[in-house]
């Protein structure tokens, strides 16, 4: 995977990153999402790369990437310090001004970046995600069945974490099946390896559920903030889901908070750069191009 692509690590202000870059021309940023690391745009970033300067981190927490120890109010894992994060991390390769595109917990620190820097985005993309405080305000009982790992994570610790470490390669292996629409045949075995081996260290384990608990406290002091000032994303959006696993419109629900959106179905469940790359990779490029 990622033939051509150096690697390095990155010290910013709250954590160490690491990441894979390679390509030329204008900086894409892609931001992963849960249970996985950068190896998800394993199929999508090499035709990326053939017009963009690519670069694909691992979110604090996640993969080869530090796991700064976490605190009571999880302001460690808010989206807010994750997004800070990949800004400076732009910023020491000298990328001042960037695309980004985030895919699940990615496309919400993709949220928080282009609402907390707006300077700093040209384009923007989301995968498969609608604003966490949307989620949480209109959960009824097909949400809470649909999206249930977020109300068992946010469980105080060490709940979570001690059951998932009994068993974190079947915890992983079975959301990459169950939120496929039930199909695993697409998966690249050395993509799967790497989350497996990325998953089983108890401090991800750890620092991934403070990611969803800072998910459902800090982030919604800052999403409810964000709202009360009626601040919007004034870049261009991208809006991509999978339509076998939410058949709504998701791009109705980001143009309440977004000036610019495009909104594009896929026929994929929800981990499109692996289900569906071709179609994935072709909907970026024309974006942001």
């Amino acid at each position: 995977m990622f033939e051509g692509f150096t690697e390095q690590r990155i010290a910013t202000s709250g954590a160490e990153i690491f990441l894979r870059t390679a390509g030329s021309g204008p900086p894409l940023l892609l931001v992963h999402g849960y249970p996985e690391t950068h190896a998800m745009w394993h199929k999508v970033a090499p035709a990326l790369a053939e017009r963009f300067t690519v670069v694909c981190p691992d979110l604090r927490g996640y993969g080869a990437s530090s796991k700064p120890e976490s605190d009571p109010e999880h302001v460690t894992y808010s989206k807010r310090a994750m997004a800070r994060d990949l800004v400076e991390v732009m910023a020491s390769l000298g990328h001042d001004r960037f695309h980004v595109a985030g895919h699940d917990r990615g496309g919400r620190v993709t949220h928080r970046l282009a609402l907390d820097h707006p300077g700093r985005v040209e384009r923007v993309a989301v995968l498969d995600i609608i604003p966490s405080l949307h989620v949480f305000d209109n959960v009824d009982q097909a949400v809470a069945t649909g999206t249930y790992h977020w109300f068992f994570l946010i469980q105080p610790a060490p709940l979570p974490e001690r059951l998932i470490g009994n068993d974190p390669e079947f915890w992983l292996r079975w959301h990459l099946r169950s939120w496929s629409a039930g199909r695993d045949d697409f998966y690249d075995p050395e993509a799967v390896a790497a989350y497996v081996a990325a998953f089983s260290d108890p401090k991800s384990i750890h620092a991934t559920c403070e990611d969803y608990r800072a998910g459902a406290s800090i982030d919604l002091v800052h999403d409810r903030a964000d709202v009360a000032a009626d601040r919007r994303i004034a870049a261009p959006l991208l809006v991509l889901w999978g339509a076998l696993g939410k058949p709504q419109d998701l791009g109705a629900v980001w143009r309440e908070r977004a000036d610019h959106v495009t909104a594009v179905p896929l026929q994929a469940g929800h981990f499109l750069a692996e289900e569906v790359p071709q179609e994935t990779a072709a909907a970026l490029l024309d974006f942001f191009s």
